[in-house]
């Protein structure tokens, strides 16, 4: 396969890419990716220098594009804020378990989060790829705690719930619910997941 020179660097990140989501960083070999990408190893580290450096790269890329899906998921719509919020819940739910919360499957289904896949396997092997990572979910739970905001102001959460303190809580607990679903292998975790997330926001404001 023919591949011009701008796109050789974003197809060996996309091939890149769906090896890692499902064997993780250490599991996948540089020759694995070169074999798949179909480009020589020159290519490679023409491109990134090293390992490394093409996983930090593939962070980056994957966080940017994680938290554009985000801000559609999260932006003003004329639904409360916290309709829009929920959505988002939704959504991790299908990318991790292929559920959504009305129990229907998505075609978004099996697109594994990275973020929950590589925290804990690389932020013991590389401080590069630990703080795109960490600057990346300091980022999604900045998006949360805004559309928080929103909800207190619309309404649709109690005033006197703590923005910030109160996304970071969230977060905390749908990655470890993406964690438990790994181990349990079903979408328990997921379910008790959004039951906790409803009791957190509280009673809407009549």
């Amino acid at each position: 396969m023919l591949i011009d020179q701008s796109g050789a660097k974003h197809h060996i990140l996309d091939c890149g890419e769906r090896l890692i989501a499902s064997k993780g960083f250490v599991g996948v070999g540089l020759a694995e990716i070169l074999s798949v990408a179909g480009v020589p190893k020159g290519s490679f580290y023409h491109y990134f220098g090293s390992k490394e450096r093409f996983g930090e790269e593939l962070l980056a890329r994957y966080l940017d594009q994680y938290l554009s899906r985000l801000d559609a998921l999260l932006k003003a719509d004329g639904t409360p804020a916290r309709a829009r919020l929920m959505r988002y819940w939704s959504y991790w739910n299908v990318t991790q378990c292929g559920i959504a919360a009305d129990g229907c499957s998505e075609p978004q289904a099996g697109a594994k989060c990275l973020i929950v896949k590589l925290s804990a396997e690389v932020a013991d092997i590389s401080e590069t790829m630990r703080l795109t990572l960490r600057d990346g979910t300091d980022r999604v739970v900045q998006r949360i705690a805004q559309c928080l905001e929103e909800a207190r102001f619309d309404g649709s959460v109690p005033p006197t719930l703590v923005a910030d303190a109160t996304a970071l809580t969230l977060y905390e607990l749908w990655l470890g619910a993406s964690l438990l679903a790994k181990l349990r292998r079903d979408g328990s975790p997921f379910e008790h997941a959004l039951r906790s997330t409803e009791l957190l926001l509280g009673s809407p404001r009549i």
